[in-house]
């Protein structure tokens, strides 16, 4: 079991570690007890997190809507919540 997800009902919830400035927006592996993603976007004005929205909406095949930055906003180290996936987390350690 990871400690950097957890399933209750429908709702995963992500720990990230999040690093924005990248050359591409990527899953980098785990640092420490959360899931490492780098980011193309810049730290400016909200991007990152609009960027990091968009990767994780796109990474678990659900809509922008139902992905929320529940914690964080102003850190590298943030909280997502995805509603209705059906994506293992696991598959994003997968090279």
């Amino acid at each position: 079991m990871s400690v950097w997800y957890r399933r209750n009902g429908d709702v995963l919830t992500l720990t990230l570690h999040v690093q924005p400035g990248a050359k591409r927006s990527e899953v980098s592996g785990l640092h420490g007890e959360a899931l490492k993603i780098r980011l193309a976007a810049p730290p400016i004005e909200g991007r990152a997190n609009d960027a990091l929205c968009r990767f994780i909406a796109d990474t678990f095949g659900v809509s922008l809507k139902q992905v929320e930055l529940k914690q964080g906003a102003q850190s590298r180290h943030k909280v997502v919540a995805v509603s209705g996936s059906s994506v293992d987390p696991e598959s994003c350690l997968q090279p």
